[in-house]
């Protein structure tokens, strides 16, 4: 009695959470994820061929230095924003990561991308045309926003028609950071409901998830334990009887 209660409780309580996992299972192992992250709207990053005109990267430090506080390097890349190589330097300043745009062949630094620029960038990412709906200037997002943990300040550049998508360019950075779509949405609401982080939606560690999947566990023990308890083989329809082997 104590086993069968234990099990009936235990799936009203968890049979929700089940649900959810199940429920999400099933969308993520149906979904096409190149949709999902954009991949199918997103045109092909073009061939960067540095060159002997290349400018030295020391040169592109110095002139960094020149003007703000760098504490160290975190990365130093080589990028197309709008037709034209730029290194684009990650550094920390002591506080905060920065990152700066510098022209490949003269080391000149370059601005943060203008508005009229996060779009040309945000258009020429797309393989296909289509009409913008909106544009956002972002300096700061929640940890529940779509754009989270990205660099910032970034454009949220909306597209109607079938793109039916929104593009998020850093300025700082000069490229695409994420792409983002109702698909998208809904599997990261899902993925939250999977893995019960409700804040960052990555930490698989948290200890409401250990709980929950261990009463679950428990669960299915139970559950296990109550046919076992309450299994009774089937008896035999003609036991007693002797066969007849006549013909």
């Amino acid at each position: 009695m104590f086993v069968r209660r234990s099990h009936r409780y235990l799936g009203v309580i968890f049979g929700i959470q089940f649900f959810f996992w199940t429920a999400g299972g099933v969308y993520f192992s149906w979904s096409n994820i190149n949709h999902i992250r954009g991949e199918d709207i997103r045109s092909a990053d073009p061939a960067i061929l540095p060159d002997s005109s290349t400018a030295a990267v020391a040169d592109i430090m110095r002139h960094i230095k020149e003007k703000h506080v760098v504490d160290y390097v975190k990365s130093v890349q080589l990028v197309n924003v709008l037709h034209k190589q730029y290194f684009q330097v990650t550094y920390n300043d002591g506080n905060r990561f920065i990152t700066q745009l510098a022209d490949a062949r003269t080391g000149e630094l370059r601005l943060p991308l203008s508005e009229k620029e996060a779009i040309a960038v945000a258009k020429s990412s797309l393989n296909r045309k289509a009409a913008i709906k909106d544009v956002t200037y972002l300096t700061r997002t929640n940890a529940h926003h779509e754009y989270r943990d990205k660099a910032m300040p970034a454009y949220a550049v909306t597209f109607a028609g079938n793109v039916n998508s929104t593009v998020y360019v850093s300025t700082e950075m000069g490229t695409v950071q994420s792409f983002r779509n109702n698909s998208w949405r809904f599997f990261d609401f899902l993925w939250m409901l999977h893995t019960m982080d409700f804040k960052t939606r990555d930490n698989i560690n948290n200890w409401l998830l250990r709980l929950i999947s261990g009463l679950g566990l428990l669960t299915i023990f139970s559950g296990f334990i109550l046919f076992a308890i309450s299994y009774k083989p089937a008896k035999r329809k003609f036991a007693g009887k002797k066969p007849d082997y006549t013909m």
